[in-house]
Order: C-alpha cells, then structure tokens, then sequence
C-alpha cells in the first residue's frame, strides 16, 4: 500500500499522474487532502494510522513552504518521497523546502510537480522484496529504451531526406 497526501485540492492535476502509474503497475493506494499548517492533528493521525494498517511508502505532495512531506517523515519509520509544487517561485521555494529535512528526518524528494517519478520510486522501494513487481518495473524501463530507438529511427529517416 502506498498512501498518498496532498496539501490541497490544487495539488490533484499532479497527483493523477502518481495515481495513474501506480493503477498502471496494479499497486493498491490511499490518497487524502491533509495540510501540514491547517490539519496537523489529523495529519500525524493518519500517517501513524496508515504506517499501522501497513502503508510501506508516503508520497507527500505540497507547495511553497512545504512542510507536508516532512511532518509526514516526523510520524512514521517508513519511506516519504516529497513531491515539490510549483505553486510559487517555480516551486524552487518548495523543492528547498522538502530537500533540506533536518538531520534524522530523511525525505526522499523529486523533480518539481514529478509525480509519475514519485509513484515510480515509491514502486521500486516496494520491489526490493516483490520480484512479479520488480519484472513489471525492468518490463517498463525496457519499454523506454524501445521508445528511444524508434525515435533514433525517426530522426535519422528525417535527416537523410
């Protein structure tokens, strides 16, 4: 189970590519609108609640100061990948933000809005000890190496005209 937090409504459009690759790989998840600021209660609440109903990873979503990902890491032993927004400043603020976790608090983090990059990492950390998911992840990979010789093809028919 993967569960996923975003900070606000806002924050969806990113979301659903996390959500679509990890429907792609068949991978069971949880998503919740929970805000580091506005819901702290109820945000530890619910990592301590998912991290004991088995969540073996969190993809915490959030913008500008983004706390959410790291108050995430506070509550719980298991992976947190931080998805930086851009919802100011290019969302460098919010990548600054996640990547600088105090010492003890680790919290993996992304490219800014690089949701499918988080759904993909959370899916490999699961594959460490799941080799039908492991298959799935080097099928997939092999599917990007497929694509980027049919666009060598591509580009050298283009050229040679």
């Amino acid at each position: 189970m993967i569960s996923i937090i975003m900070g606000s409504f806002s924050d969806f459009d990113i979301i659903k590519k996390a959500i679509d690759t990890l429907t792609d790989f068949d991978i069971e998840y949880d998503v919740q609108i929970l805000s580091a600021h506005r819901t702290p209660d109820e945000t530890a609440k619910y990592v301590k609640d998912a991290t004991a109903k088995g969540t073996k990873v969190f993809i915490a979503a959030a913008g500008m100061s983004a706390h959410l990902p790291g108050v995430v890491a506070a509550n719980t032993v298991v992976p947190v990948i931080g998805i930086p927004i851009n919802a100011s400043l290019q969302g460098l603020d919010a990548l600054l933000s996640i990547v600088q976790m105090p010492s003890g608090i680790p919290v993996a983090t992304v490219g800014i809005n690089a949701a499918q990059n988080a759904a993909l990492l959370a899916i490999q950390i699961l594959a460490t000890s799941d080799d039908t998911l492991k298959k799935k992840l080097i099928d997939y990979k092999n599917k990007l190496k497929e694509k980027i010789a049919k666009d060598q093809e591509e580009l050298e028919k283009k050229l040679s005209k």
